[in-house]
């Protein structure tokens, strides 16, 4: 079995190599195909993916962004498994050979989802709180739950080859929810294969996504529910309940996390 996996880049250099070392220290019975796919990057990142010549395909050249960077991974892959990892996450060990068993003795898995855990600069664990949550709203996994909120963690998500072309690959127009949007459709297709395994860390940090654009994030969530709930009020209505309840424990939780008292350290 081949896995696929894509790491699209862009001036990561501080984060890389230890995304880059997640996925090429992976052991077990599968053959491996890894690509970088990096947007012109000006800082280290070049200079760490040099480092790795023979053990990574890699190109460097501008992009329209995220999306059209996994895209053209997508276009290139030959996987019958495929995954894609930013180039500031990383993998837990042991994570592709779970992954591969679950494909192996499920033929009819189109898709699974493992857990996540979230780790800060330093690769420490923070934010547990989220992850709990992330990880019992998964545990409760129906496809009207994820129309009205995403608590699917991205870098531990892995998909058929044939199930992705069949769906479509990442829509361009989206810069925050694109994941979201893939996830969507291929929960319209098929439930996924749900595993309890920790598989990946989401690293959050000042230049993240979600932490420096909030808002411009739930934009997109919202346009995506309305349009995938098909004017359903029950679905609406939960939508606007969920980007609620994240503004206001984002704020929460930034409030504790910049306290000087020692007690509310998460």
């Amino acid at each position: 079995m081949r896995i696929s996996i894509i790491t699209p880049s862009f001036n990561q250099g501080n984060y890389i190599q230890r995304t880059v070392e997640s996925v090429l220290n992976q052991k077990g019975n599968f053959e491996l195909e890894y690509m970088v796919i990096d947007g012109g990057s000006a800082d280290r990142t070049l200079s760490v993916l040099k480092q790795y010549e023979g053990r990574l395909q890699w190109i460097s050249e501008k992009d329209r962004g995220q999306a059209h960077a996994v895209n053209k991974g997508f276009e290139k892959d030959t996987g019958d498994i495929i995954g894609w990892i930013n180039s500031d996450d990383r993998y837990e060990e042991g994570t592709f050979e779970k992954v591969c068993n679950v494909f192996r003795g499920n033929p009819d898995c189109r898709w699974l989802i493992g857990r996540c855990r979230i780790i800060d600069e330093r690769d420490r664990e923070f934010r547990k709180m989220i992850t709990r949550y992330k990880d019992r709203q998964l545990g409760r996994y129906t496809y009207d739950r994820l129309l009205t909120e995403d608590f699917v963690s991205q870098p531990a998500v892995f998909f058929r080859g044939s199930f992705l072309r069949e769906v479509g690959p990442l829509d361009e127009n989206l810069q925050f929810a694109l994941d979201y949007d893939l996830w969507l459709r291929m929960g319209a297709k098929t439930d996924p294969v749900i595993i309890p395994d920790l598989l990946a860390s989401f690293r959050y940090h000042n230049l993240s996504k979600t932490k420096s654009q909030l808002d411009r994030s739930l934009a997109e969530v919202r346009q995506l529910c309305h349009f995938y709930g098909r004017g359903r009020r029950d679905i609406l209505f939960r939508g606007w309940l969920y980007r609620m309840k994240i503004r206001i424990g984002y704020k929460m939780l930034h409030l504790l996390e910049t306290s000087q008292d020692p007690i509310f350290t998460l």
